[in-house]
């Protein structure tokens, strides 16, 4: 994981500046707070934020992990380096691969790699997300869907910052693999 304090953050509040205080008033369940109603939605619900890619790439990468036959993990950092022969993930993984293919037609999915690729520690495959409405729809299914396997969900941003994207602005869905970002630095 990268250094969260080796990069500048601008303000959540930039254009939210000199508003009135917000209300500690609470909703009708008691806890949570009414926020103030202005009758429009955020652009967040239509397209990404900037820096987020709105083109080619996609703003999001989803890379769905699962142990191979036969193979070694390639990072150092994985457990012990052991073989992880699991025929059982890959055949999930396999099938999770065919559904999403056949349930998301207009996502990007790549190849089923059999082996690390990149900075991926064990094999997996890749889905490209280019709305928000794709984004939430993919990621809550996949969140109920994605068994015992893991995905790294990462930002495409317009500046080319591979390595923050794979590491300070990623999430996961599953257990966290240590990445090979050593291939960022080449």
């Amino acid at each position: 994981m990268s250094d969260p304090f080796a990069y500048e953050y601008p303000s959540p509040l930039e254009g939210y500046e000199n508003l009135e205080p917000l209300s500690e008033e609470k909703n009708e369940d008691g806890k949570s707070l009414k926020n103030p109603q202005h009758g429009v939605l955020s652009k967040a619900y239509e397209e990404f934020p900037d820096p987020l890619s709105k083109g080619r790439e996609g703003g999001f990468d989803i890379h769905i992990y699962y142990f191979q036959v036969g193979r070694t993990t390639a990072h150092p950092d994985a457990t012990a380096n052991a073989d992880q022969n699991n025929p059982a993930q890959v055949t999930f993984a396999r099938a999770l691969w065919e559904r999403i293919r056949r349930e998301f037609p207009e996502l990007r999915v790549y190849r089923f790699w059999d082996r690390p690729i990149g900075p991926h520690p064990v094999a997996m495959f890749e889905v490209n997300l280019f709305t928000p409405a794709q984004f939430g729809a993919f990621v809550s299914w996949l969140v109920i869907n994605r068994g015992p396997l893991s995905a790294l969900v990462h930002p495409n941003t317009v500046q080319s910052e591979d390595e923050r994207n794979h590491t300070q602005r990623a999430t996961w869905l599953g257990d966290r693999l240590p990445l090979d970002t050593s291939v960022f630095k080449k």
